[in-house]
Order: structure tokens, then C-alpha cells, then sequence
């Protein structure tokens, strides 16, 4: 090496670097330090990325709000142009929507864990064509010749014996799974041809009719509604507690240091929560129940009906209640428990989850255990509705659930997904295919669109996690 470049090189001589101002801010509305980055990056990603970053809303699921939008107003205003008058948004079709919703929905949360966990059940469907089997045999068979028909709790009985059956099978499929070391896909696979035929055996085939009345309640109708008062009440309490989750979660967050959001942002976030409890507290309550049903319960309760007849407000529909009690919990269980910490952790890296101490192969057996149990709970709301238990119930229902968790934002790698995308996913699916129903599209051309957005679903979803990296 020459004096030169040794000169060059050294220590002593090398230009030493500027000092950098520390980048950390003083956040003054919680108390904490934060990164100098966050505001510079806001004022260059513009007045909506600015809004977005201070509301804190999900962009993904904004996306699903807004195709949710599109296609009720496609839908509405293409029956309007071909038919004269548009079907969609009308409170009768948006309250059948919200009920039709009810089983998938309910699914579906179970199978963002599943799918999250890196596994897929594809065995959804029959698993609920089953769970309606025992609880209808339990009802007109069963129960009956044990104890009479008069006995005032079968229904109960029937429910936790679906809801049993609903969890054996899916503790089984992932025992299968987990100590088997079989992949999913095979196990449900076979278990959606299995489950099918046990409950065709079960019954010969036959469809399990009438089953108890207090029974189809669970299903909706007019009876199985809660009605305008409670709805309103209902709708009251919700509002209260969004306020008070935006003002505990506030107060979390400057206990701990967190940045908060602006207080305006508080204000929109609560508005907005609330506008859109009360529009659906108005739209559940302005469908009134049929003419010939409202003229059965007068003469029942001895009232006079009018020339011009009584209203009577459905209100929220018992199933639409359930889908949003599952929510609940399911949310609580995955964002404030240790059971939903480890989900995601096994889902982001199992051979780290495992080595961290976490039991892998029996978190799995309890997830698909739940999954199970979800399945039996819908299977109370489809056999609900439809006074019967049939073999065919449930039938292609495992394709809707997949595809609500997916387009709800549930990544098929694994580590990623929300209960409330499920939900909102699967009410998608719904609209689409009571709409393609209202416009009169053959079954072919609606398992085409269906087929359609769930492979379009997956390509987003690829797109969306190459950006992330």
C-alpha cells in the first residue's frame, strides 16, 4: 500500500460525521416520545393519508366498505334500469341480507383462526349438515320418546348436543392434524365427504319436520325478532359503548405512553360508529311483518286491526344478534387473550412459536375444536330458519366461509386476519348472491362471480403482502 492511500485511510484523517438531531419528538397529548418520521411522512402522503393516519382506519377495510357499497348500489340501480323499480336497498331485502348473513358470518370467524394457524377446513359445511341432523333428531325422535313431546327443554338439549357433536368433530380433525401430522386439506377434505354421509345414514335421508317452536325463534321471522323497542334500546347501549371503548382505550393508551389520536378524530371516529348503529337500528326497524302474520297475531291477542292496518317492526332479527354476540367474543378472544396472542404467533412462525413454549399441536386441536363448535352454532340458525334439518344443509357452505375470510383480509400464508373483515367478507358474499338472485342470473353464471372474487381476492391479497415487504 502507497504512503498515500495509507494516509488517506487513516483514522485521524477521515472527515468525521456531522451530528444528527435526535429523532424524537415530544408527543405532547400522551406524554410519550415517538419517532420524528411519522409527521414528515404524513405531510407528504397528502390530506388523506393524513386522515387516515390520524383516524386510525384500516385502508383494507375501507376497500371492503367501499366494493360493499358499489355492489348494493349496482345491484339497486341495474334493477331500476332493467325492471322499473330497484329491490336492493330496501329495508326488506337488507333485513333478509343481514339474517342470510347470519350462518356464514358465523363460520367465518372460526375459520380466520384456522386459516391465520396456516390450515384450511374444508369439511365447514357438512360439519353443520350434521350438527342440524343430531339437533333435529334430537327434537322429533330422540327426546320425544324419552321424555314426551310436552317437555319444555328439548330444545335446549337438542342445541347442546349440536353444539357437542359440532366440537368433537372438529377436536378430531385436529388431533388428525396435529399428532397425526396429516394436512388439513386432506383431513377436511375427507371430513366433508364423511360428516355428509354420516348424516344422511343418520336419518335415511329423510328431512327432520316440524321442530320445536321455541327452537325456530333462533332462526328469525317475525316472531324471532326482537321488535322496534329493543332495537332502539339495543342500538342506545351500542352507541354508549363505542363511547366508552374510544374514551378507556384513550386513557390506555396515555397510561402507558402510546401516542393517541387527535381529539377530533375521537369525536369522528365515535360519530361515525354511532351514525351507522343508528341507520341500521332504522333500516331493521322499518321492514313491518306481513299483512296475513300481523291479522294472525290481532286475533290471537284479541286486538282490533285498523282499515288501514297496524305496523308492527321486525327490529333485529335473533340470528343477526347471534352473529354479532359470536363477533364479540371472538374479537375479545383473539386481540385480548393469551389463546388468540398464541394463534398469531404460531401463524407468523410455528417452529419459533413451538420453541418459545408454546404447545402447537394442542392449540390446533382447540382451534379446530372451535371451529367445530362455530359450525354447530350456525346449524342452529339454518335449521332454525328453515323448521327442518336436511341432509343438504349446508351444502357448498365451506366455499362462502373461505372466501368471506379472504376477502375480509385473512392472508392464506398465514399471521394475518380480523374478525371484523370476516364478518364484513362474508356479508360481501351475501350481496352478491342475493343480488345475482333479484336480477334473475342462472346458478351457473352465480358460482362463475363467486369463483371470480375469491381467486381475485387471493391475487389482492398476494399484491397487497409484495407491497408490505
Amino acid at each position: 500500500m502507497s504512503d498515500s492511500s495509507y494516509e488517506e485511510g487513516r483514522p485521524s484523517e477521515r472527515a468525521a460525521p456531522q451530528p444528527k438531531e435526535p429523532a424524537i419528538t415530544e408527543e405532547r397529548s400522551s406524554g410519550a416520545a415517538r419517532p420524528n418520521a411519522g409527521p414528515i411522512a404524513r405531510e407528504k402522503s397528502g390530506p388523506v393519508g393524513n386522515f387516515l393516519h390520524a383516524t386510525e382506519i384500516d385502508q383494507r377495510l375501507l376497500g371492503m366498505v367501499g366494493a360493499l357499497v358499489l355492489i348494493w348500489l349496482g345491484f339497486h340501480f341495474y334493477g331500476e334500469f332493467a325492471n322499473g323499480f330497484g329491490a336492493f336497498l330496501t329495508s326488506r331485502n337488507l333485513w333478509n341480507l343481514t339474517v342470510q348473513t347470519a350462518s356464514i358470518g358465523v363460520m367465518a370467524t372460526g375459520m380466520v383462526l384456522v386459516i391465520v394457524t396456516r390450515h384450511i377446513d374444508l369439511s365447514v359445511g357438512s360439519m353443520l349438515g350434521l350438527c342440524a341432523m343430531v339437533m333435529g333428531l334430537m327434537q322429533a325422535r330422540w327426546l320425544p320418546e324419552l321424555v314426551g313431546l310436552g317437555w319444555g327443554g328439548t330444545w335446549i338439549v337438542a342445541i347442546m348436543a349440536g353444539l357437542l357433536a359440532g366440537a368433537l368433530v372438529g377436536a378430531l380433525h385436529g388431533f388428525l392434524i396435529a399428532y397425526g401430522q396429516i394436512p388439513s386439506f386432506i383431513v377436511t377434505l375427507g371430513g366433508l365427504l364423511v360428516w355428509r354421509g354420516v348424516a344422511y345414514l343418520m336419518a335415511r335421508g329423510e328431512t327432520i319436520s316440524p321442530l320445536d317452536p321455541t327452537f325456530n325463534l333462533l332462526g328469525g321471522g317475525p316472531y324471532g325478532s326482537i321488535g322496534s323497542f329493543w332495537s332502539w334500546a339495543l342500538g342506545i347501549v351500542a352507541c354508549l359503548a363505542i363511547g366508552w371503548a374510544l374514551y378507556n382505550g384513550r386513557n390506555q393508551r396515555k397510561r402507558f405512553g402510546f401516542p393517541t389520536r387527535p381529539v377530533w378524530a375521537e369525536i369522528f371516529v365515535g360519530a361515525l360508529g354511532c351514525l351507522l348503529v343508528i341507520g341500521f337500528v332504522m333500516i331493521v326497524n322499518a321492514y313491518g311483518w306481513p299483512r296475513g302474520i300481523v291479522r294472525q297475531y290481532a286475533a290471537s291477542e284479541g286486538i282490533e286491526v285498523p282499515e288501514g292496518g297496524i305496523f308492527i317492526s321486525h327490529g333485529f332479527a335473533i340470528p343477526v344478534l347471534i352473529l354479532i354476540a359470536v363477533g364479540l367474543f371472538m374479537t375479545f378472544l383473539t386481540t385480548r387473550t393469551r389463546f388468540g396472542r398464541y394463534v398469531f404467533a404460531i401463524g407468523g412462525n410455528p417452529e419459533a412459536a413451538e420453541l418459545a413454549g408454546i404447545n402447537v399441536r394442542f392449540m390446533t386441536v382447540k382451534i379446530f375444536a372451535l371451529m367445530g363448535t362455530l359450525a354447530g352454532i350456525a346449524a342452529v340458525i339454518s335449521s332454525a330458519r328453515l323448521n327442518s334439518a336436511t341432509n343438504s344443509l349446508g351444502t357448498l357452505d365451506e366455499l362462502y366461509v373461505i372466501a368471506s375470510a379472504v376477502i375480509g383480509g385473512t392472508s392464506l400464508a398465514g399471521g394475518i386476519g380480523t374478525i371484523y373483515g370476516a364478518i364484513i367478507g362474508a356479508l360481501l358474499m351475501q350481496s352478491l348472491q342475493t343480488g345475482m338472485v333479484l336480477i334473475g342470473f342462472d346458478s351457473a353464471v352465480q358460482q362463475i362471480v363467486v369463483g371470480g372474487v375469491l381467486v381475485l381476492a387471493v391475487f389482492l391479497d398476494t399484491i397487497y403482502r409484495r407491497r408490505a415487504k
